[in-house]
């Protein structure tokens, strides 16, 4: 089944054309970054517009690229949930108009549930049921995915999400955009030692996390530094930051294992790509002797091929939508209105 794919919920255009749920046939983005580093951040009505501008000819493209017409392809999936509402909106109609021009199927994907079946294109021999830990710059979680349509929600971020920290504090530093990768680098340069910031201790759900205390303490930190005249050791904060959120998600998602009983947990999400949280993680997992699965870098962010991953098993549970199908800012995983 050859799923032509589209995701637009942020700042990439994507358009990918995925075979049966585990094969890329092609994968073509149009990144913004280029654009949205002149502002420190993604400017969400310039991202809509430039989704306009990209998103039909990344299709031609797809196509061109894999040698298939429009009568190859079986269905047309799309990101309808969660991300910026215009943004998303563009993937959404352009999905609707392609579905119903060529008479397809159309599946709505949610964004985060795509981020969990890249790992399904990275390792084809990936079933459920796993536990993932989902770090991106709008979420943090850990799932139980039971199977590829039927997950549960063990542990959230409570406040802001582990991505959306590190972009903070990177742009504080005067880092450029995306922060999050400019830190992480900085950080393999520094003394973690050096710097003491917080930690989030459990509440009445032992699974959930918080991040905003330590984003406080880390801007405050390099606020004083600023008025007192004292000179910052950026890659010793860096790296102290970096331990920090690690150190907030890593054991909590040990305590997953051992108290469910699985042994594969992956990990999925931009924030994924942070090579302090895959060392961790893949370090305590291992002495457990449990399974880490984790996707390439160029599958962590943002991507159409995870869209169409996931799209194939949403199908297959019947998961297909009409043309009254609409674009939402927030919606959860489990499909639940937020």
């Amino acid at each position: 089944m050859n799923i032509l794919a589209v995701e637009s919920s942020c700042d990439e255009t994507a358009v990918a054309i995925v075979r049966d749920g585990r094969e890329v046939l092609t994968d073509c983005i149009a990144s913004q970054v280029d654009l949205h580093r002149l502002y420190g951040g993604v400017v969400p009505e310039i991202a809509s517009r430039k989704h306009i501008e990209a998103i039909s000819g990344l299709a031609d493209q797809a196509l061109s690229n894999t040698g298939l017409g429009r009568k190859d392809i079986d269905a047309v999936a799309v990101t309808y949930a969660p991300g910026l509402i215009g943004a998303v909106l563009v993937g959404v109609n352009f999905a609707k108009a392609a579905a119903f021009a060529m008479g397809k199927p159309l599946i709505p994907v949610h964004h985060i549930r795509g981020h969990i079946a890249a790992n399904y294109l990275a390792y084809p021999d990936l079933e459920p049921p796993f536990l993932c830990l989902v770090v991106s710059g709008g979420h943090t979680m850990i799932v139980e995915v039971k199977d590829y349509t039927d997950m549960s929600i063990l542990g959230t971020s409570l406040d802001d999400a582990a991505g959306e920290c590190f972009d903070k504090v990177a742009r504080v530093l005067g880092m450029p955009y995306p922060g999050g990768a400019a830190l992480d680098k900085m950080a393999k340069l520094g003394d973690e030692q050096k710097y003491t910031l917080p930690r989030s201790k459990p509440g009445e759900n032992p699974y959930n996390m918080s991040f905003s205390g330590l984003k406080t303490a880390a801007l405050n930190l390099i606020h004083h530094a600023e008025q007192i005249g004292e000179e910052l050791d950026i890659p010793s904060l860096c790296a102290g930051f970096s331990a920090a959120v690690s150190d907030t998600l890593v054991p909590r998602v040990v305590m997953a294992l051992e108290q469910t009983g699985y042994r594969k947990v992956a990990v999925a999400g931009g924030v994924a790509a942070n090579s302090r949280i895959r060392h961790d993680i893949l370090e305590a997992a291992q002495k457990l002797g449990a399974q880490v699965y984790m996707p390439p870098l160029k599958l962590c962010g943002d991507n159409g091929a995870m869209i169409g991953a996931q799209a194939y098993y949403e199908y297959l549970a019947g998961n297909i939508a009409d043309m009254s199908l609409n674009a939402y800012a927030t919606k959860s995983i489990l499909g639940e209105a937020l």
